[in-house]
């Protein structure tokens, strides 16, 4: 967004033209499409180029009049003179539409390339691992993994397939006082001594010892382990894509 003082002037260096003669063929068009604020002064444009007036304060009107004049795309400039894109890959500050819509475009499309996998092709690991690429350097807040078929802890609410983003900075076991269902029920990627588990979990005896809690539905049953020796906490799940699909 900074740089389009420099993009508007490097537009008008390539046309060969003066501010004076930008601000004369902006009124031309104002002329012709019946409004005046399609005028575009030369002071005006003077202070954009030169980064003295705030580009988002820049009318609709005046923008239409420069990729006129530029022959550019609207896109164009609207796309150099935004704010950043809202960071919405787990959580949208501003929210969605009132009805359910198909989403085409726009920052909910971006969201939605990011958080949902392509489709997956074949069946699902063994067993519950971590998902290789950059969203899993140590660096990196938020860790992707995979349900194996093996790992059936929270089955069938959560089935082997289903892809996982874990919160790292969320790490401590939530108290049972804290949620009244088990949709609300804080989920876990635990890394044990036999691999990794999707599951809840109760910590007991004081906070020694740390109990997975498997779906009254699930196949998979655990004892108590060692809290920080048997079983870690990689982090609370924040977000699940799995498919529906037999």
């Amino acid at each position: 967004m900074a740089d389009i003082g420099k993009l508007l002037r490097g537009f008008r260096q390539e046309w060969g033209l003066s501010l004076r003669q930008v601000k004369e063929r902006s009124e031309v068009l104002a002329q012709l499409w019946g409004h005046s604020s399609h005028v575009v002064s030369f002071s005006y444009l003077a202070k954009l180029e030169n980064g003295k007036h705030d580009i988002q304060d820049m009318a609709v009107s005046k923008l239409l009049s420069l990729s006129e004049i530029y022959s550019k795309e609207p896109d164009t400039l609207l796309h150099a003179c935004r704010p950043p894109r809202l960071d919405t890959q787990l959580k949208d500050p501003i929210g969605g539409p009132a009805t359910t819509r198909l989403i085409t475009e726009g920052r909910l499309a971006d969201r939605a390339l990011r958080v949902l996998p392509d489709v997956r092709s074949g069946p699902p690991p063994g067993k519950t691992s971590l998902l290789a690429g950059g969203d899993n350097s140590g660096r990196n807040r938020y860790r992707r993994a995979i349900v194996g078929e093996s790992d059936l802890t929270l089955f069938p609410m959560i089935r082997p397939g289903t892809l996982l983003t874990a919160d790292t900075y969320q790490r401590t076991i939530a108290p049972r006082k804290t949620y009244t269902n088990e949709f609300d029920r804080p989920i876990y990627l635990l890394h044990t001594r036999a691999g990794y588990v999707c599951g809840w979990c109760d910590l007991e005896q004081d906070g020694t010892m740390l109990r997975i809690v498997p779906h009254p539905l699930g196949q998979t049953h655990f004892g108590l382990l060692k809290y920080g020796q048997d079983v870690e906490v990689v982090g609370r799940l924040v977000f699940i894509a799995m498919s529906l699909e037999p």
